[in-house]
Order: structure tokens, then C-alpha cells, then sequence
């Protein structure tokens, strides 16, 4: 079927421009002397299907669609300082990556604390 072909081809274009590296390495941040980079999941789904009928009453007809979803979930968090790189897990949603970018600045002033 016809019909079928340019919207599997958009729907195929679309996620060819979602997925590059910024998709799931986030842009750096700088927040005091630290500079945090996230680092996200991204999962996606999608179909297409089309089809033809033929119904004595009511003659021929044909039909075709495509449909998706797709989700981002934040994994980690890349602290860079003076200390060097590390690491932090996120355990789920948007709130915890909040808590560890102010987890990482309260260990930062914590430490200059401690050296003055």
C-alpha cells in the first residue's frame, strides 16, 4: 500500500533526529566550582500498519497509520571539580538529580569550609 511507505518514512526520519549523543549526555552545567553533566535513558516505540478491504455493501476501502511514544529517564550525574570526575547514580525521577547537583554544592562548600 502507498499510503504506508510516506508515513513510516517520517515516522522513521523523526527518530533518526531524536537519537544523537546530546540525547543522552545532557549539557554541562556549571554550578560553583563543580560542573555537572547528566546523563539520561531514552527509550522509544512505535508501528505502523496499513490494510485493505473489499465488503460487498459498502465496496473497497484501505487505511494505514504509524504511532509512538517514547520516554527519557535520568540515570547519573557527571560531577567534574578540582577533586576530579566521579559518578553519582540517580535512583529515579527528576527530583533526585536535583538532590545530587545539591549534594555535590554542599560537599563543595563543605570543603572550602574546612580549608579556610
Amino acid at each position: 500500500m502507498e499510503t504506508i511507505e510516506p508515513l513510516f518514512k517520517t515516522a522513521i526520519e523523526e527518530i533518526e533526529r531524536m537519537l544523537n549523543s546530546k540525547t543522552v549526555v545532557g549539557e554541562p552545567m556549571a554550578i560553583g566550582d563543580n560542573t555537572i553533566i547528566p546523563l539520561v535513558s531514552v527509550g522509544f516505540g512505535f508501528g505502523a500498519g496499513a490494510g485493505t478491504g473489499k465488503e460487498s455493501k459498502n465496496g473497497e476501502g484501505s487505511g494505514g497509520g504509524t504511532g509512538g511514544g517514547g520516554g527519557v529517564k535520568p540515570v547519573a550525574v557527571l560531577v567534574i571539580n578540582d577533586d576530579g570526575v566521579r559518578l553519582e547514580s540517580v535512583k529515579s525521577g527528576t527530583a533526585s538529580v536535583i538532590e545530587k547537583v545539591a549534594e555535590t554544592i554542599v560537599k563543595t562548600a563543605q570543603k572550602k569550609d574546612k580549608e579556610d
